[in-house]
């Protein structure tokens, strides 16, 4: 009955565009050429359009002359529908603040709350021996998998040495033990994106494949007992926009599940656009539903050229409710980071469940910071007490009297700038890393600056153009509230995201990390 229907449609379809095609070719007969006549075309056509039968009652009329419903079956669906439609309409008219306490405190999200006009730390550390544990299970393998031996050696037993020192953790290592320790709490993870079980730079490699059977093993769900969650991996196609839409789907539908949807590079959110505009950003203020949605958007000018250097930061910076004269606090519509280093990510990832409330987090991913060898992370880093930080001081350089310079950046470009000012042997100049975009964090920014009370010249350096990237976003909020001007150092402003000749890109890529030393 059902495909007899679908068949009826499809065959409806083709006569009514040409029924509409014969219609409205009357004008013609009548002397008329042009449809958007204001004397003839107007009138006529509506007495065309409202002469008809609507497109259900006809497509009604076909399944009832099909013998596939009858008039009574016709009847009862209209009529529930209708009731569905009323009661829902009615529901809608409720006390709004009654129906916002309903929204978040009732079901599955119940003990949630709004997040409030403050700005609230969360202690995300883990135990030694947990993360220790963790650590073992994410690369566990069974005598009877049949593991690509290269992945045995280079990914298996590299984890394997990290952890017997724990000194120098990378980005997959934080991010493994991240999800592992919030199986280990209950919660449920949810990973999905292009090729994301491995990893689009080959660098995570979630799960493993059984060479001889091709059986699909996921290590973080061996520890899977009454108490711990689980880690679903969805390798999608290349469909961002249906694949988004169903992932905040999911993260409206319980406060407990962590979906994560990595970009295969930061530019391939522009699919999705409209999951974005329309329910990402603004959901909570228009239909009141809290969502934990996380996004990882690779994003670095490594030379890749215009399509996969840049993640767009400046759109999402400019969805977010931020002021440029207020403080910003946790009730921001969505949170925007930049880490560049993995305790950073992986701080962030439990704090997206940890805490009483849901935002959406958008995450400027890294790429060649994966595998940096001075990108890296100790135990200590992840221990209890510790948190995620919204900006990174200078270890590098003493709080002296000699440093009459700070730079500020986000992001991996602090790696380039450091490497220089170490090349160099610049002790004048003190870089500061900000973490966290989104809330902007001023206090923490204030009490950083405050350490060097003869610094006078401020600089924001990026790798984007000048109208891409921080930069538009930053500046307003440091100006206005921290109290101080700020230079900018950059690319010059561009129609495309970067360049595609390689040269141009490593001339342009020398002049940004040398132009913030000797721009005064």
């Amino acid at each position: 009955m059902v495909v007899r229907a679908v068949r009826i449609a499809f065959k409806y379809q083709r006569q009514f565009r040409r029924d509409v095609f014969i219609d409205l070719n009357c004008f013609r007969r009548w002397g008329h050429n042009e449809l958007d006549d204001p004397v003839i075309t107007n009138p006529l056509i509506y007495k065309i359009i409202q002469n008809r039968p609507s497109i259900p009652d006809r497509y009604v009329e076909k399944l009832i002359s099909a013998n596939v419903l009858s008039q009574e079956i016709v009847k009862n669906i209209i009529e529930s529908h209708t009731a569905l439609l009323n009661k829902a309409l009615k529901e809608s008219t409720v006390d709004v603040s009654r129906h916002l306490a309903t929204s978040y405190l009732t079901g599955r999200w119940t003990g949630m709350k709004q997040a409030e006009a403050n700005i609230t730390r969360w202690d995300t550390g883990v135990d030694l021996r947990l993360l220790q544990f963790l650590g073992k299970k994410s690369v566990q393998v069974s005598p009877n998998l049949d593991i690509h031996p290269q992945l045995l050696k280079n990914h298996v037993q590299n984890r394997l040495k990290k952890f017997e020192n724990g000194k120098a953790l990378d980005w997959s290592t934080a991010e493994a033990l991240a999800i592992g320790s919030l199986l280990y709490q209950g919660y449920n993870v949810r990973l999905s994106g292009q090729d994301v079980g491995r990893g689009t730079f080959s660098q995570r490699h979630a799960m493993f494949v059984d060479q001889s059977t091709e059986a699909v093993f996921i290590p973080l769900n061996s520890m899977v007992n009454d108490q711990t969650g689980k880690l679903e991996i969805a390798n999608s196609i290349l469909s961002e926009e249906a694949v988004l839409g169903f992932e905040y789907g999911i993260s409206i539908s319980s406060p407990f599940i962590l979906p994560i949807w990595e970009a295969q590079f930061g530019d391939f959110f522009n699919g999705a656009q409209i999951i974005i505009d329309t329910y990402i950003t603004n959901g909570e203020a228009k239909w009141m539903l809290s969502s934990g949605l996380t996004m990882l958007l690779p994003h670095g000018y490594d030379g890749a050229g215009p399509e996969h250097s840049s993640c767009r930061l400046e759109r999402f910076l400019q969805l977010t409710d931020s002021k440029d004269d207020e403080i910003d606090s946790d009730d921001i519509n969505i949170q925007i980071a930049n880490p560049s280093e993995p305790a950073q990510y992986f701080h962030l990832l439990r704090r997206q469940m940890i805490r009483n409330y849901r935002k959406p987090l958008v995450v400027v991913a890294p790429k060649i910071l994966l595998r940096h060898p001075a990108a890296v992370s100790s135990f200590s880093d992840f221990m209890p007490r510790t948190s995620f930080k919204t900006i990174i001081g200078d270890n590098n350089i003493e709080k002296n009297c000699n440093v009459n310079k700070i730079i500020l950046v986000s992001g991996k470009h602090y790696y380039a700038l450091n490497n220089y000012r170490e090349t160099t042997g610049n002790k004048n100049v003190a870089i500061i890393r900000i973490e966290s975009l989104c809330p902007f964090p001023v206090y923490e920014l204030l009490e950083e600056i405050e350490k060097y009370k003869h610094a006078r010249i401020f600089i924001w350096s990026q790798e984007e153009p000048r109208n891409m990237g921080a930069w538009n976003f930053v500046k307003p909020r440091f100006e206005t509230l921290c109290g101080r001007q700020l230079k900018y150092c950059g690319r010059k402003p561009m129609a495309a995201p970067a360049v595609g000749d390689g040269q141009i890109h490593q001339q342009e890529a020398n002049e940004v990390i040398v132009k913030p030393f000797t721009i005064k």
